[in-house]
């Protein structure tokens, strides 16, 4: 053994040239809200492996780009969606996670209104649509995993940070605000507390107007204030909407 290859073995006598075949993924878990219930988009896979089967857009690395602009681009080359922040929430190593080999990979999580994206399939997709996430088909590799931790993830941040307010509206009505965070949390909330704690927290513009075109007596329409919301993150203020017995 040369000094070369004795300085290129592991502490478990391993070639350190083996550390690198090892592939790295992205998968990216869109969440949207149509209809009072969550969804998520998936695209339907038109290659091996896996062929025909749902599953989350997601795939290898390229080696001359960073994870984060793996994932923005993985996202517009199978679905066409672009501009789209995403936030990274888990990575998944199972050694057998992968049928060709070795390949752990990091799930990006969004969410979007859906009304705004209109997903299309190409590359390797032969379709999108999107799915409640209470009505889901088996899906490829361990994305049934992957999109549970992002659930699970998704519930636990909204309660802590006003994510939520990405899905709807510009405008909107405390009642489509209360539905939209049942949907999130799978919860019920008393309508005059929920009214009560979500106002306290000042957030809120209302809005000289009201809903238009609505058979029952039309609601007053709110805005997010961001800016009034950043204000008061530095000044301490911390966003709760936990869910209480």
């Amino acid at each position: 053994m040369n000094k070369m290859n004795k300085y290129f073995l592991s502490e478990n006598n391993v070639p350190f040239q083996d550390y690198f075949n090892f592939g790295l993924s992205v998968d990216c878990v869109v969440f949207g809200y149509v209809g009072e219930e969550i969804k998520v988009l998936l695209v339907q896979r038109d290659a091996e492996p896996f062929l025909g089967n749902w599953a989350l857009p997601g795939d290898l690395v390229p080696l001359d780009e960073d994870l984060a602009d793996s994932a923005s681009n993985v996202l517009q080359n199978l679905t066409g969606l672009e501009n789209i922040f995403m936030e990274q929430f888990y990575t998944f190593g199972a050694v057998d996670r992968h049928p060709a080999g070795r390949v752990a990979t990091v799930g990006y999580y969004s969410l979007v209104k859906s009304d705004n994206y209109h997903p299309i399939a190409s590359s390797w997709v032969k379709e999108t649509e999107w799915f409640s996430i209470k009505d889901l088909p088996k899906l490829a590799f361990d994305h049934d995993q992957i999109l549970e931790k992002a659930v699970s993830t998704l519930k636990s941040r909204v309660k802590y940070r006003p994510v939520g307010f990405e899905l709807l509206p510009t405008k909107f009505t405390l009642l489509e605000l209360q539905a939209l965070y049942e949907a999130l949390l799978d919860y019920k909330f008393d309508k005059p507390n929920f009214r009560k704690k979500i106002l306290s927290m000042d957030l809120l513009v209302q809005l000289d107007e009201v809903q238009a075109n609505v058979s029952h007596r039309p609601a007053k329409l709110f805005q997010f204030d961001e800016m009034r919301y950043i204000e008061l993150r530095k000044e301490g203020f911390a966003f709760d909407i936990t869910v209480k017995g």
